[in-house]
């Protein structure tokens, strides 16, 4: 099956196909509706053959349904009907539960998405469970995410940003019980040889893998 994996984020749309080696960008940003992402993709990918979509969703789904609007996005993401707009089947999957499915390696993962935001998964025996931890209180009154996610890196600077995603794996790896992290999104970038413990780097690519690997009967969502 020639699926295509739609990654949707705050600033670009990402889009990769079964057969195709380097995925291309498309600019969202913060007026972005579901209609005008589905006419940008349809373009973009006009030469391309596809017979089913993965869309990775900044937010929280259940089957194969946004049950919240986007934080970084325009309106209307709830109630659209992408099957009827792409015209073919379509999954969908939290972006940081993609990327984690697409990264996962056995036993028990979890999953930190650095990018806009902070995005959290946890994998366990093939499970994919997607967590919604980045917006409860973490010091300051203020959440994880604005600790970690953009806003933060630029509040704080990279070398007191570090810190607080040092700790914050940490402090998820025990509360979880999870084996080992996987820290992925755009701004893993910023850690070279410095990850914390039981901690490696993903690849914004494993988002793909992830999209194709939810169509493979031995991926499982709650």
């Amino acid at each position: 099956m020639k699926i295509l994996v739609i990654d949707v984020g705050g600033t670009n749309i990402k889009l990769l196909a079964t057969g195709r080696r380097a995925p291309i960008k498309i600019p969202s940003g913060p007026d972005l509706t579901p209609a005008e992402m589905v006419s940008a993709v349809i373009e973009a990918t006009k030469d391309w053959t596809f017979e089913a979509v993965t869309i990775g969703y900044p937010g929280p789904v259940m089957k194969d349904r946004p049950t919240r609007e986007p934080v970084n996005l325009g309106p209307g993401w709830v109630d659209f009907d992408y099957v009827k707009a792409l015209k073919v089947p379509v999954k969908m999957i939290n972006d940081a539960a993609m990327q984690a499915l697409g990264s996962y390696d056995g036993g028990v993962m979890l999953f930190l998405g650095l990018g806009t935001g902070l995005g959290t998964t946890l994998v366990t025996n093939g499970t994919v469970v997607p967590l919604e931890i980045a917006h409860l209180p973490y010091r300051k009154e203020r959440t994880y995410e604005e600790y970690v996610g953009e806003a933060g890196l630029k509040h704080l600077g990279e070398k007191k940003w570090k810190r607080h995603v040092e700790r914050i794996v940490n402090l998820f790896l025990a509360a979880l019980n999870a084996e080992y992290a996987v820290l992925g999104g755009g701004n893993v970038r910023h850690f070279e040889n410095d990850l914390p413990p039981n901690t490696r780097r993903g690849s914004n690519l494993n988002a793909f893998r992830g999209g194709y690997r939810l169509w493979q009967k031995r991926a499982h969502l709650p």
